[in-house]
């Protein structure tokens, strides 16, 4: 039977999609082997969400900040009357930088780039548990005219906030994972 998949009258043939299926549950029986494991895998109730609940975030200064520790706080669904077991600190990196260049010498393309160095402390200790950066860019183009170049640069602020803390908390999360194992 070797040689015969690159027919398209095998793949769409009963037998081939046997051999399709079977396949994929030979991939499925060797998943336990390898030591995966879903990460929110008892949902709200297990200890990746437990610990991601159990997250203060630190205000973080200027409208970037403010940008970023709300967008973090929504994904951590942090209860506000549990005392929190962590404390995540970030500091913020923002830089606009002129791309292209026309033949006026005016800037017509600008990259936008947010970087967050962050640590996740324990709460009652202070020893710093993660200590890593995340960073995220945008693309703007600038027109003619001021109003719309500011609010290119303002939306692409708010989406790279939103980026942040999306690989913050995923990183946070993955922490959890490997500090909780069965």
């Amino acid at each position: 039977m070797k040689g015969l998949e690159h027919l398209p009258s095998f793949r769409s043939s009963p037998m081939g999609r046997v051999f399709g299926l079977l396949g994929i549950l030979s991939a499925l029986a060797v998943l336990p082997a390898c030591n995966l494991r879903p990460l929110y895998g008892s949902g709200g109730a297990g200890p990746v969400a437990s610990t991601l609940r159990s997250v203060e975030v630190a205000a973080i200064g200027g409208q970037r900040g403010w940008l970023v520790r709300n967008a973090l706080s929504d994904r951590l669904h942090r209860q506000g009357d549990a005392t929190p077991r962590y404390k995540l600190e970030v500091e913020l990196d923002d830089d606009i930088t002129g791309l292209g260049i026309r033949q006026d010498n005016a800037i017509s393309r600008e990259r936008r780039t947010l970087r967050a160095r962050y640590r996740l402390l324990d709460a009652t200790t202070g020893s710093v548990l993660l200590d890593q950066t995340a960073a995220a860019d945008a693309g703007i183009d600038v027109t003619g005219s001021e109003y719309a170049t500011v609010a290119a640069e303002q939306t692409a602020l708010e989406r790279l906030s939103d980026m942040l803390a999306d690989q913050i908390v995923a990183r946070i999360a993955a922490y959890a994972g490997r500090s909780t194992k069965p």
